[in-house]
């Protein structure tokens, strides 16, 4: 074309994308008689291998004549497969590389500028339907002198804006989807020809093309409004705390400080994130650490324990290190296993709100944890413990290596497994869920199950981390710092919705958060406030969304 910001009609693009389509649909038209008895007779085959596993009608000796036959057509078709590939390999390098020649120069950008041209008429279009409705409406109320007649006018004026608005809106989506497709149209093609295989350039080049062409600044903002928000914050610490502290905030020791300390509080988010999928909470995680770090402290303490336990004084000296620090795992994962699936099974038999079981059972730990040991703190572990448990390897703390694990854990749980496609079901809709056969009561006790185990872990590995001083009172209020980084995450209050991804952002910002200004020297008091805040945000955003889809 000569003239590239001419506006195409849809037969002029058609008549552009034709020579295109001819050649390469008679490329694809080869390929498909070369592929009719290999490549796509090897996928009917092992579609009908797969079927007959599953089939009930034959009896054993039927199946295995069928599948002997299957094979042998499988054979001869991956040996036809075989012959054909170079031929179709060249018939498919010839396609692509007459598309790279002409599909951009003499189509693709031909439409885009027939779109940007379309684009500046839709909204001349808008503005002078604009003019022309205000200019018609001054004249309508020159004309008017009754109260009543004015206001119905204005209200007619305000309904033909808004007509007018919405035709825009309608013209530029035209204008959107005729641009879409004509990107799409190349990929298409190459699908037909690879059979839906592409590289990894194509793969990103098409979802940077479906993600501008989604695009909602509305959507993006609730969706990362948060985020970005917390990120200028970040970046503003960064400038200040050196201007004020003389002291640099973001450096590779601060970095893994932080990664440090998030690690342990990791296990916890990890484990009432799943608690929140089904739209529930726990109220009890700060005690479980508190009982956990008393527990491990004890049977990890250097030298005989100087506390006791209901008056008990107990002695672990005797044990190798090494199964003093499992038997710490094993108790801890009991106790908080024990104590969760108490909740877990009051909720899900009596249909009791999480904020009440565990408020319950958060009252019973702290109780006899407090009363059992008289709140008194324990000291230190074996001093070589944390070198052989988590050591520093060149500076790097392993203890973050303990908390890639769990999340690596968790997502195979939530993605990959029966029970954690349950676990969004249930979270989802629980009455759905039961009609089409899901277990709530066993999805939820199982939940509560897997939390405890969680909990077990991260007031272990605390412990360890802390080098013990275990008592019933470490801990308090991390229930509300595991709450919120899920929060803060997207994991939903409303069930159903969240991701392991989110889980682990929302602890890092909030410990990175704490950290920070720490460093600044922000007094611990108002770190609360500034926590409540984000916390308020994040639900705040979390709830649009909802009454959005709603």
């Amino acid at each position: 074309m000569a003239d590239n910001t001419k506006i195409l009609t849809a037969e002029q693009e058609l008549e552009l994308r034709r020579p295109i389509d001819d050649y390469v649909g008679g490329i694809q038209e080869q390929i498909n008689a070369l592929r009719k008895d290999g490549t796509d007779r090897v996928i009917d085959i092992q579609s009908a291998l797969d079927n007959l596993k599953r089939d009930k009608i034959y009896t054993a000796q039927e199946k295995e004549a069928k599948r002997a036959q299957y094979r042998k057509e499988l054979e001869q078709a991956k040996a036809v497969e075989a012959k054909n590939k170079d031929q179709i390999n060249k018939l498919i390098a010839d396609a692509e590389g007459y598309l790279r020649a002409h599909f951009d120069k003499e189509y693709y950008q031909a439409v885009a500028a027939s779109c940007a041209q379309e684009k500046v008429q839709a909204q001349e279009k808008y503005r002078a339907a604009v003019e022309q409705l205000n200019k018609a409406h001054q004249e309508t109320l020159a004309k008017l002198s009754d109260a009543h007649e004015i206001k119905d006018e204005k209200y007619v004026h305000k309904n033909r804006l808004f007509d007018a608005k919405m035709q825009l809106g309608k013209d530029l989506q035209d204008v959107k989807d005729r641009r879409h497709a004509a990107f799409d149209h190349q990929y298409h093609l190459i699908d037909l020809l690879r059979m839906s295989k592409f590289t990894f350039g194509e793969s990103m080049a098409q979802r940077w093309e479906n993600y501008k062409y989604t695009f909602n600044a509305r959507n993006f903002l609730l969706r990362n409004g948060l985020y970005l928000a917390i990120a200028v914050i970040f970046i503003a610490l960064c400038f200040i705390t050196p201007a004020v502290k003389g002291v640099q905030l973001l450096t590779l020791n601060n970095i893994l400080n932080i990664l440090q300390q998030a690690s342990p509080r990791m296990f916890l988010a990890l484990g009432v994130a799943g608690l929140i999928l089904l739209a529930g909470t726990d109220l009890s995680i700060g005690r479980m650490v508190g009982m956990g770090m008393t527990a491990a402290t004890i049977v990890m303490h250097k030298g005989i324990n100087t506390g006791g336990v209901f008056g008990h004084i107990f002695d672990f000296t005797g044990l190798p290190v090494i199964a003093r620090v499992i038997l710490a795992l094993v108790v801890c994962i009991v106790l908080c296993t024990i104590f969760t699936t108490i909740a877990g099974f009051f909720t899900a038999k009596f249909k009791m709100h999480p904020f009440i079981s565990t408020m319950s059972t958060m009252l019973m730990i702290f109780g006899l944890a407090t009363y059992s040991t008289k709140g008194v703190s324990f000291g230190a572990i074996e001093g070589d413990i944390p070198k052989m448990i988590i050591p520093k390897l060149n500076g790097f703390p392993t203890i973050i290596l303990w908390a890639i694990a769990a999340v690596i854990i968790v997502w195979f749980i939530w993605n990959k497994t029966t029970f954690g496609k349950n676990l969004y079901a249930v979270g989802g809709n629980p009455e759905a869920a039961s009609v089409s056969g899901i277990s709530v009561f066993k999805v939820t006790v199982g939940a509560f199950i897997m939390a405890g185990i969680l909990y077990g872990f991260g007031s272990w590995l605390e412990c360890i981390r802390m080098s013990g001083s275990g008592s019933a009172s470490y801990g308090q209020g991390w229930e509300m710092d595991a709450i919120a980084a899920c929060v803060v995450g997207g994991v939903s209050f409303t069930g159903g919705i969240g991701k392991i991804s989110g889980v682990v952002t929302g602890v890092f910002i909030f410990t990175a958060l704490t950290y920070s200004l720490t460093t600044l020297g922000i007094d611990t008091n108002l770190q609360f406030v500034f926590s409540g805040i984000i916390i308020l945000v994040a639900v705040m955003l979390d709830c649009l969304k909802y009454v959005q889809k709603k």
